[in-house]
């Protein structure tokens, strides 16, 4: 949860997450949609899906617990260079270095590395001096104190330099350069793409949800329909409402940002005037919203069906 996300938006979902999964086993033989509506709003939703595949390869290879050598370890989906040596390092006392973003930090201004830090050159680099810095002894202590040193002193914004018990030799603060290291990733203007999401309901306040595709944006996350136009919305209302024209209203249009892209999202309503007979599946179904609330959401989705009673009158 700790990747891309801060701590303090963390600490509840993390408490929620290991009551409801507390075991391995527990959380392996979970339904996926248990564990993205635990996640949603977290953001990066491949990471709650490779936490649920690599359960259940723990459980199937690995008799429910997580292995004890590096390679198996970095195999199970999710793990990587830096998980997998944070994990025998702080569990086990073993020496492997790690590099997450708050070493990679300290790192890049003790040495004085340059460019993005997520670039190969840099990491390169970065990685020889993860190595070159772990001790022999007290791993667990170590890995735990170079994060710490990153996470509450060498901070991204404002490092207390004059409390760093590395500042005699640090390079970035001898050359003036703490504001400017680590190098930031060169920005881009962001692309926008466009969205009609459709609010379906029938007369008993059903709503009609889809199961997202397993790859893409929002994979295998319950959503709104969605439509390019009003034409093919209409076409997309159509199954649900055959006989008469179909008026949309139109809500409060939103924008969402991804990394790579923002999304333009315009909402449209439509009330169908008898309760609906859709068989569900397993990629759409008819939900109340008390149910809706219980499925794994796009945060974005998750407020725009929370606000529907005071969007539609």
């Amino acid at each position: 949860m700790l990747q891309q996300t801060q701590v303090a938006t963390v600490v509840p979902y993390f408490l929620r997450f290991v009551e409801k999964f507390a075991s391995t086993a527990e959380l392996a033989a979970a339904p996926v949609d248990d564990v993205l509506a635990s996640w949603s709003g977290l953001g990066y939703y491949s990471r709650a899906r490779n936490l649920h595949k690599a359960a259940t390869i723990c459980v199937e290879q690995h008799h429910a617990d997580l292995p004890k050598t590096f390679d198996r370890l970095a195999a199970l989906p999710g793990i990587g260079r830096s998980t997998a040596g944070a994990i025998l390092a702080q569990a086990h006392g073993m020496k492997f270095p790690i590099l997450d973003g708050n070493v990679k930090r300290v790192l890049a201004r003790f040495h004085g590395v340059r460019g993005w830090s997520g670039s190969t050159a840099a990491q390169n680099q970065l990685w020889k001096f993860a190595e070159s810095h772990t001790p022999d002894s007290r791993m667990a202590d170590y890995t735990q104190a170079i994060m710490d040193l990153g996470a509450t002193v060498c901070t991204r914004t404002k490092p207390r330099c004059t409390e760093c018990p590395l500042s005699d030799d640090c390079i970035a603060l001898h050359d003036g350069l703490t504001a400017t290291l680590p190098e930031s990733k060169p920005r881009r203007a962001l692309p926008t793409r466009t969205t009609m999401m459709l609010i379906l309901r029938d007369a008993s306040g059903r709503l009609l949800l889809e199961r997202r595709p397993p790859v893409g944006v929002w994979a295998e996350l319950w959503s709104l329909p969605e439509a390019d136009d009003i034409e093919s919305a209409k076409l997309g209302a159509a199954f649900v409402h055959a006989h008469d024209d179909i008026v949309f209203r139109h809500l409060q249009p939103f924008t969402h940002t991804f990394s790579h892209y923002r999304l333009d999202v315009t909402p449209l309503a439509f009330d169908v005037c008898f309760k609906a007979h859709i068989a569900d599946d397993s990629n759409r179904r008819w939900v109340s919203p008390t149910e809706a609330a219980q499925l794994g959401l796009p945060a974005p989705v998750r407020k725009l069906i929370e606000n529907l009673d005071k969007d539609i009158p």
